[in-house]
């Protein structure tokens, strides 16, 4: 009996993914770093310099706390569940040559803060496998609970709420709309890390005040932390790695086409509840929704944007989380329920994004440790950086709280 033949999975990655990825991102990077540096300090010299801008108070952080930047002297003592913890001053080393690199690029602490996720990231697959009874392994565990999220979708009490599988859905892409489906093979790493740096860096240059993007990045930071602990205690397989009997398809792997960012060995394959990548949407689409002001226009409230604008960025926050949900299903690398708790992990990690505020004395002993100053955020700065101050000064509209 001969075997049913493979539908049109679509057409693989191109090869140069393996080399263009990286240098795609480290361009984001650099140009992150230049755009967003302050333009009137220099390096080598004391342009800008000026002495309220020497304090170690603002942010080197996972947070902005405005009540420290209102102050040239930076407050002494930082609390840490409710304890008071007198945190060290590091602005006494200012003038070394790393505080001045880190202060005419202050981008660099936001690559610092992704080097950290990554290297969490990196230990979950470990961890995953150490917490599963060796008798039982990690890869039986994992598949149980791909078949269970399956069980619950469409044989369960909430069957109700995801009416198409996702295999009809992989299916619908690769019978009708083969030209479809190579654009989601080719864009599914690039709509993550190159895609999600790129918001990062657009946000930074753009958001009103640095406690905005501040909500922002701890958000998707807190999200990534919750993402990073179900995938320890819940490894869960991909539908294109159940067996065959399922009728999916591993569209984006096909010809060993494959992201630089999934082929190394730290990569977790059994991390799909939740979603990364809806995640980062998420995030991004929400942002972008808050960025458009047109839930403040629909409140009666004064806004700045143009009518077009508004339109624009609540039409990119629909499409682009759209579009990321498509493009994980119908290549068969999540299910519809990994999408639902990433949607929900998003929103109890931005009503409790705050709790990263507990690190800041880390980071001021940190910064001490490392003979560090402090640098202030230069969200928004470059727009306004027309006299040579250093701090961030993107002013708001009369009437219009940020």
């Amino acid at each position: 009996m001969s075997s049913a033949p493979t539908p049109d999975l679509g057409k693989p990655q191109f090869a140069s993914h393996s080399w263009l990825e990286p240098i795609v991102v480290v361009s984001i990077m650099f140009g992150s770093l230049y755009f967003n540096r302050r333009k009137n300090f220099s390096i080598f010299g004391d342009k800008g310099y000026d002495n309220a801008d020497r304090s170690s108070r603002g942010y080197f952080d996972m947070d902005q706390d405005d009540s420290r930047a209102g102050s040239p002297n930076p407050l002494k003592i930082e609390r840490f569940c409710g304890i008071p913890i007198k945190t060290p001053d590091s602005s006494r080393w200012a003038h070394n040559i790393h505080s001045r690199i880190l202060y005419k690029f202050p981008f660099l602490v936001e690559m610092f803060y992704w080097a950290l996720n990554f290297l969490f990231y990196s230990i979950t697959k470990a961890t995953a496998q150490w917490l599963v009874p060796a008798d039982v392994g990690v890869v039986a565990v994992a598949q149980q609970h791909g078949e269970d999220v399956l069980w619950l979708e469409h044989q369960s009490a909430f069957r109700w709420m995801f009416p198409l599988m996702e295999s009809d859905y992989q299916s619908f892409f690769m019978n009708y709309h083969p030209g479809i489906m190579t654009f989601f093979n080719r864009i599914y790493s690039l709509v993550h890390i190159p895609g999600t740096v790129l918001f990062l860096s657009w946000y930074y240059h753009e958001a009103p005040n640095s406690n905005i993007f501040a909500i922002a990045r701890r958000t998707m930071t807190l999200g990534n932390f919750f993402a990073f602990a179900a995938f320890c205690v819940y490894p869960c397989m991909p539908p294109r790695l159940l067996p065959e009997s399922y009728n999916f398809f591993d569209t984006v792997r096909q010809e060993h086409a494959e992201s630089v960012w999934v082929g190394s060995k730290s990569v977790n394959q059994f991390a799909a509840m939740p979603s990364l990548h809806f995640t980062y949407a998420f995030v991004i689409s929400s942002t972008f929704l808050y960025h458009s002001e047109l839930l403040r226009r629909l409140r009666g409230k004064p806004t700045r944007k143009s009518t077009i604008t508004q339109i624009t960025f609540a039409t990119l926050a629909v499409l682009y989380s759209c579009l990321v949900l498509s493009v994980i299903v119908a290549t068969a690398n999540h299910y519809w329920l990994d999408a639902v708790m990433a949607m929900i992990s998003v929103t109890v990690c931005f009503m409790i994004n705050r709790v990263f505020l507990l690190l800041l004395p880390a980071e001021y002993f940190v910064c001490w440790a490392l003979r560090l100053a402090k640098p202030l955020s230069n969200v928004g700065g470059n727009k306004n950086d027309d006299k040579g101050s250093l701090s961030p000064r993107y002013r708001t509209v009369p009437g219009y709280d940020v």
